[in-house]
C-alpha cells in the first residue's frame, strides 16, 4: 500500500514525565486505535501536536524527539498564545459550538482567525515537507479544515483525504460565519470528505450550493477541474477488543460488585466529557421527572454518571460545571435518603476497564447529547454486552442514531419524553432486550473501527486524482508548444474565461487590464485572436470592437473577421420559434425574484444567477426538461450554462468557426482554444489534431488542459507575452 500521512491536532500519544524521566505512551482513542495499523503497515508518519512540552528540559525534548521518531510521529510545536487562540480560542469556541447549533456561544467577533489560519498553514508545510511522490494523505476534524486547498497549492497532483468529525451543521447555521467561504474553499482542496452520517453529507452539499453555486451530481462536486467526492462513513470502535475487555476475570469481577451494590435497583448509566453538547443537565431533569411522577421508582433506581473533565481553563466550562454540580445536589436532596442518592456523580476519568465493567453492569445506557458527530460510547456499550442485556436509550441528534435504530430513541429537547424512554426501558421485557441488543451488536461488530478506515482509504484510493494543469509558472510543456509555433491562432471565449461571471449579463464589460492584454496578444508577432461568444454582435461591438481581432458572437451564428469589415451570418438561421419559446422563459422568470430573460438574434436565454440557488438550480432544471419535452427532436437545443439555460436553433454552435478562421492558414500554426463551458466542447471538438484546448473551471470537459477561471486565463495568456 502506498505510504500514509496521518494529519491530525493531536499527535496519538501522551507525553508524561516524572523524576525517572520522560516518556511518549501511545494514546487509546477510538481514532488512534483504527489508525494504528495502517500508519505502521504503510511506514507512513503522523503529523501533529505533542502537548504541551515547554516545561520539559532540552535533554528530555531531545528524548521525546527520539521516542516520537520511533514511532513514526512528526511533531508540530504549538506556542502558548498558539494553543490559547487556534485551538481553544477559534477551534473550541467559534467552530464547536457553531457546529453543535449553539449559536449563543460563539463570541460575536472571531479575533482568533488569523492564528487559526497560520497554524493550518504551519500544519500545511510540515505535511509538505515530508510529502513523497505517491503518499496518500489524511487530515482530520476541524482545527484543520484549510489544509486541504494549502495542500492542494503546494502539492497539486497529491491524494488527500479529509474527515469531519463533528456534526456538520445545517447551511442556515454554516452560513453565518463570517469566514465561511475560506473555510468550504479549504476542504474543497481533498479529493475525498468524509462525514459520520448523510445528513451531514446533504449540509455540507447544500453549503456548497448557498455561498459557491456548486451542484453536487451523485456523491461528487467539481471543483477547479478536480472531482471532489464527499460520503458518509460512519465511524466505529474496536468492538472484539471491548467484547475481550469484558470477559476478564478482573473486570467480571468489578461488574459484580457494581451489582451486588445495586441490589434491589436498577443501575442506569451516564458516561460523557463534562460539555455543554452532551445534554448533562436535561438528563438529569428526565430522571428527576421520572421519580417525580413515578413514586414507585424512588429508592429502586442508582444513576451513575460519569463526567470526564474536559477544557477546565475556559470559564464557560467551569459555569457549566457548576450549574451540573447544583442540578446533582437538588435531586439528591430531594429524592435520596441517609443511606442512598438516586444520582451518583464521578466527576473524573476512568479507564477502559473499569468503563468496561460499568457498560456491562448497567441495566440501561442513557446516551442524551443534544448534538453529536457520532457517539462511540453507544456503541462500547452495546460491544460490551455479549450476554444480550441492557437497553440503549439514546438521542436522535446524536450520529450513531442513523445506525442503532434499535435503541430506545428520544429528543433530547423534551425532557417529559426522555422520561417516558426511560420508563420504557426499564419495564422492557427481557425477550425484547435481547432482541434488540443483538441487533445493535451485529451492526457494532459488522461496521468497526477497521472497516471505517478501509472504506474510507478505499474510497480515496479510487477516486481520480487531479488532472495537471497549465498555470504561468507550470505545465512548461504546454507553454513550450505554443510558444514555439511559427504561427498562434487564439480563439478565446468571453465570460467565465475572461471575465468572472456577473449578477446581471451587462455587468460583466472588460475592465482596462483586460483590454490591455488582448491589445498586447494582437500585437504579438505571428499572433491572431479571435474572440468566439455567446454575446450579442451589438455587446462585442461595444465592448472590444476596437480592438484587432476578430469576433464570433451568439457562439460563431454572426462572424467579423477584423475592425470595419461587415458582421456576416451562418445563412439563413430561423427564428420563427422564438414566439412560442418566449412565453414559457417568461413564465418562469416571473415564478422567481432575480430571474431574466435575455433575447438574441437566434437565441433566447434564461438567467438565473441573481436567483437563490438551491431554488435556481431546482428550476434550470425544471425548466430544460420542460423544454426537452415541448421542442424533442425539433430545430431547437437547450443548453445548460452557468447559471443560464439557453434555447438556440440547432446546428449553430462555435464549432463552426473553425472552419472559417483556419481556412488558408500558414502551415505549422498552432491553434489554442480557451473556454468554461458546454458551448466550448463545440469549439474544442472542432480544433486540429495538433490544437491545444484549455478548460477554465472544475466542470467535465474534453480539453487536455485546465486553469482554474479568469484570473488563471489571463495569468496564462500573459505568459505567452513574456
Amino acid at each position: 500500500m502506498s505510504r500514509l500521512l496521518l494529519v491530525s491536532n493531536r499527535l496519538p500519544v501522551t507525553v508524561k514525565a516524572d523524576k525517572d524521566g520522560v516518556s511518549v505512551v501511545r494514546s487509546a482513542g477510538g481514532l488512534a486505535t483504527g489508525l494504528r495499523g495502517p500508519h505502521e503497515r504503510s511506514g507512513g508518519l503522523w503529523i501533529g501536536w505533542p502537548g504541551d512540552v515547554s516545561r520539559l528540559t532540552q535533554a528530555q525534548r531531545a528524548s521525546v524527539e527520539e521516542q516520537l521518531s520511533q514511532q513514526r510521529c512528526v511533531p508540530l510545536y504549538l506556542s502558548a498564545s498558539e494553543v490559547s487562540r487556534f485551538y481553544e480560542g477559534y477551534s473550541n469556541q467559534v467552530l464547536w459550538p457553531l457546529c453543535h447549533y449553539l449559536l449563543e456561544r460563539v463570541p460575536r467577533q472571531d479575533r482568533d482567525w488569523d492564528v487559526y489560519r497560520k497554524v493550518n498553514e504551519r500544519f500545511a508545510e510540515l505535511v509538505a515537507s515530508h510529502y513523497q511522490p505517491g503518499d496518500t494523505i489524511w487530515v482530520h476534524d476541524y482545527q484543520l479544515m484549510l489544509v486541504p486547498a494549502m495542500l492542494r497549492a503546494r502539492l497539486p497532483q497529491a491524494r488527500i483525504g479529509f474527515f469531519h468529525h463533528i456534526p456538520f451543521p445545517s447551511s442556515e447555521i454554516f452560513r453565518t460565519l463570517p469566514h465561511r467561504l475560506d473555510l468550504v474553499r479549504g476542504l474543497l482542496g481533498a479529493d475525498l470528505i468524509g462525514f459520520h452520517t448523510l445528513s451531514y453529507v446533504r449540509h455540507f452539499a447544500s453549503t456548497l450550493m448557498q455561498l459557491c453555486g456548486i451542484e453536487k451530481v451523485g456523491d461528487r462536486v467539481e471543483q477547479d477541474g478536480r472531482e471532489v467526492r464527499l460520503g458518509a462513513f460512519p465511524m466505529g470502535i474496536d468492538a472484539q477488543a471491548f467484547e475481550n475487555l469484558v470477559r476478564e476475570p478482573s473486570v467480571l469481577e468489578e461488574v459484580r460488585v457494581h451489582r451486588e451494590k445495586s441490589a434491589g435497583q436498577r443501575l442506569l448509566l451516564g458516561v460523557d466529557r463534562l460539555d455543554y453538547t452532551k445534554g448533562i443537565p436535561r438528563r438529569l431533569l428526565a430522571v428527576q421527572r421520572l421519580l417525580e411522577r413515578e413514586p414507585a421508582w424512588r429508592g429502586k433506581l442508582r444513576f451513575v454518571q460519569v463526567a470526564v473533565p474536559s477544557r477546565t481553563t475556559v470559564a464557560d466550562y467551569a459555569t457549566y460545571r457548576e450549574r451540573v454540580d447544583e442540578l446533582v445536589g437538588r435531586i439528591n436532596s430531594l429524592y435520596g435518603s441517609v443511606h442512598n442518592v438516586p444520582i451518583h456523580y464521578l466527576y473524573r476519568s476512568l479507564n477502559e476497564k473499569q468503563l468496561s465493567a460499568l457498560y456491562r453492569a448497567a441495566d440501561v445506557m442513557f446516551v442524551t447529547p443534544i448534538r453529536d458527530g457520532m457517539n462511540l460510547v453507544a456503541k462500547e456499550f452495546c460491544a460490551a454486552r455479549p450476554d444480550e442485556d441492557g437497553v440503549l436509550v439514546l438521542s436522535e441528534f446524536a450520529g450513531a442514531a442513523d445506525e442503532l435504530g434499535d435503541a430506545v430513541m428520544v429528543n433530547p429537547y423534551d425532557v417529559e419524553g426522555m422520561a417516558d424512554g426511560l420508563e420504557a426501558a426499564l419495564e422492557m421485557s427481557e425477550e425484547e432486550r435481547r432482541t434488540r441488543m443483538r441487533s445493535l451488536r451485529t451492526r457494532v461488530k459488522d461496521y468497526d473501527v477497521h472497516w471505517w478506515v478501509r472504506s474510507f482509504l478505499d474510497t480515496l484510493q479510487s477516486t481520480p486524482t487531479a488532472p495537471p494543469r497549465v498555470a504561468p509558472q507550470g505545465a512548461r510543456e504546454a507553454l513550450t508548444l505554443i510558444r514555439e509555433a511559427p504561427e498562434l491562432l487564439l480563439l478565446l471565449d468571453y465570460d467565465g474565461t475572461l471575465v468572472s461571471f456577473t449578477a446581471r449579463p451587462e455587468q460583466a464589460a472588460p475592465d482596462a487590464e483586460l483590454l490591455d492584454l488582448l491589445k498586447r496578444l494582437t500585437e504579438r508577432p505571428h499572433t491572431r485572436v479571435h474572440i468566439v461568444s455567446g454575446r450579442s454582435r451589438e455587446v462585442l461591438e461595444a465592448w472590444v470592437g476596437a480592438l484587432p481581432l476578430g469576433l464570433h458572437a451568439e457562439h460563431g451564428l454572426w462572424s467579423r473577421p477584423a475592425p470595419g469589415e461587415p458582421w456576416k451570418s451562418l445563412g439563413d438561421v430561423p427564428t420563427d420559434w422564438k414566439h412560442l419559446v418566449r412565453p414559457i422563459l417568461e413564465t418562469f422568470a416571473a415564478r422567481v425574484p432575480g430571474a431574466l430573460v435575455e433575447e438574441k438574434y437566434a437565441s433566447l436565454a434564461w438567467h438565473y444567477r441573481q436567483v437563490e440557488p438551491v431554488l435556481g438550480t431546482k428550476l434550470a432544471r425544471e425548466l430544460r426538461m420542460h423544454l426537452g419535452e415541448v421542442f424533442a427532436h425539433g430545430p431547437l437545443e437547450v443548453l445548460p450554462g452557468d447559471k443560464v439555460v439557453e434555447v438556440r436553433a440547432r446546428g449553430v454552435n462555435k464549432g463552426r468557426v473553425v472552419g472559417r478562421v483556419t481556412e488558408g492558414m500558414a502551415p505549422g500554426t498552432r491553434v489554442v482554444a480557451v473556454g468554461d463551458d458546454r458551448t466550448d466542447e463545440d469549439l474544442f471538438a472542432a480544433l486540429p489534431p495538433e490544437g491545444i484546448a484549455i478548460h477554465a473551471g472544475g466542470k467535465e470537459s474534453r480539453a487536455g488542459f485546465r486553469v482554474k477561471g479568469p484570473s488563471e486565463v489571463r495569468q496564462f495568456l500573459a505568459a505567452l507575452l513574456d
